[in-house]
């Protein structure tokens, strides 16, 4: 009870100083980040968090399935933008890049890793969270038009990389070719039972919500009620049904997100903002989880140098060549590689490794979605003031997109086959 009452006691200091803080690049992430790595720390720590990742795999589960219902329906201009040909190339050339030299990394850093878990730390490190560095979305000096497709794109990579990250996490777990196989082909009925009931839920429950409000038969404040309900009832629709929850709700929020504009506006805060506090607490329980890192003395040069690269390099290449050819200029491509800090679905897919994997592999892929989040909040946050100075002037389109923070606009925003009697995780996440 105690943490809670410190925890309310950091969102309401928050709330008194967030506009002092923003000056210097302080998101709320980073905030409660910090509370928790203090609050937890040392030998006679002021709380002591005896985390068991099995009993908490429930609640992050719950959490990212709220984050990327909302983060599919905060896309502007559509499904993917105002732009959807620049968005296209992020999704379908940028990304597999990375995966694929994220991939390589790993083979040459961690070598004595098997190949389908460093494809599992592939699909950790690499999701796009803009919540650590709300601040270049909002900094009028970079070019709106690059903010918008950042914004993009941010909102639906962790979408698709959800269900890779399962695969690979069920060929990780499967032992021998047989049982990888079967992981496979368990896998393709599983994503398209989840778009299924994804779709039915948002398109059916958007047209429904929208016109029980027209016949006078409901009220806005309902409204929000009964929004912050679909992405948990795609969820576990899709759970229930045999399908994948994270697939599901992410699909709900792409089908809603058009029918939803003939809604009241604000109809999806409740649920931006739930997510949004859920997620914050997930970011105080993240420094005990630091704490806990480092006294296991689990990290070495190899994981920090594999984190550094696949923030650094890893993504900034695949994402200048992916935009090769079109009229984004030359910086532009590069401060959109850049910046990709990693936040929240790092954090979650790392647990969720560490939870279905065996050790060492389980230590490893928590150690690796560790250090990477931290290192992307050192070296994101710092970065962010240098990457708007490159421009100089602040731009005169004074219209820039939500941050991918799960926060309301006018919030600071921070957004399986079997194996020894294991449960594939494609079976396990449809229990």
């Amino acid at each position: 009870m105690l943490a809670l009452v410190v925890i309310m006691l950091l969102l309401l200091g928050w709330a008194l100083v967030a506009g002092r803080l923003a000056r210097f690049s302080v998101t709320m992430p980073l905030a409660m980040l910090g509370a928790g790595v203090l609050l937890t720390a040392g030998a006679d720590p002021v709380f002591i968090f005896d985390i068991e990742y099995e009993s908490a795999e429930h609640v992050v589960e719950v959490i990212l399935a709220i984050l990327l219902f909302t983060d599919a329906t905060e896309v502007p201009g559509g499904v993917l933008g105002r732009e959807p040909r620049l968005t296209l190339r992020l999704l379908l050339i940028a990304l597999p890049l990375s995966l694929l030299l994220a991939w390589l990394t790993g083979v040459v850093l961690l070598g004595g890793a098997e190949l389908w878990l460093l494809a599992v730390l592939a699909t950790i490190v690499m999701p796009v969270d803009l919540a650590p560095a709300a601040a270049f979305v909002r900094d009028l000096r970079v070019p709106e038009r690059l903010r918008r497709l950042v914004n993009v794109e941010s909102g639906l990579n962790d979408g698709i990389l959800a269900p890779v990250f399962l695969l690979a996490l069920a060929a990780a777990t499967a032992a021998g070719a047989e049982t990888i196989e079967e992981a496979a082909i368990d896998a393709v009925p599983a994503l398209g039972i989840a778009i299924l009931v994804g779709a039915v839920v948002g398109a059916a429950a958007a047209r429904v919500l929208a016109r029980s409000l027209a016949a006078g038969w409901s009220q806005p404040s309902a409204l929000r009620v009964g929004v912050l309900a679909l992405p948990l009832l795609a969820y576990a629709g899709a759970v229930v049904a045999g399908g994948n929850g994270f697939v599901a709700a992410f699909v709900a929020g792409v089908f809603f997100e058009p029918v939803a504009l003939r809604l009241p506006h604000g109809t999806l805060h409740l649920a931006e903002d739930v997510g949004h506090l859920l997620s914050l607490a997930l970011w105080f329980i993240f420094g005990a989880i630091v704490n806990q890192t480092l006294a296991a003395g689990s990290i070495t040069w190899q994981i920090v140098l594999y984190a550094v690269l696949t923030l650094t390099v890893v993504r900034v290449l695949p994402v200048a060549v992916s935009l090769l050819g079109t009229d984004i200029a030359a910086r532009d491509r590069f401060v959109g590689g850049w910046v990709g800090p990693r936040g929240i679905a790092t954090l979650v897919f790392g647990m969720l490794a560490f939870v279905d994997l065996d050790p060492p592999a389980e230590d490893l892929a928590l150690t690796v979605a560790v250090v990477t989040v931290v290192a992307s909040i050192v070296i994101h946050g710092l970065s962010t003031g240098l990457v708007g100075r490159l421009y100089g002037t602040p731009t005169t389109d004074e219209s820039s997109p939500n941050a991918r923070t799960t926060a309301p606009p006018t919030a600071d925003p921070g957004t399986d086959a079997s194996a020894a009697g294991r449960r594939s995780p494609w079976r396990r996440w449809r229990r």
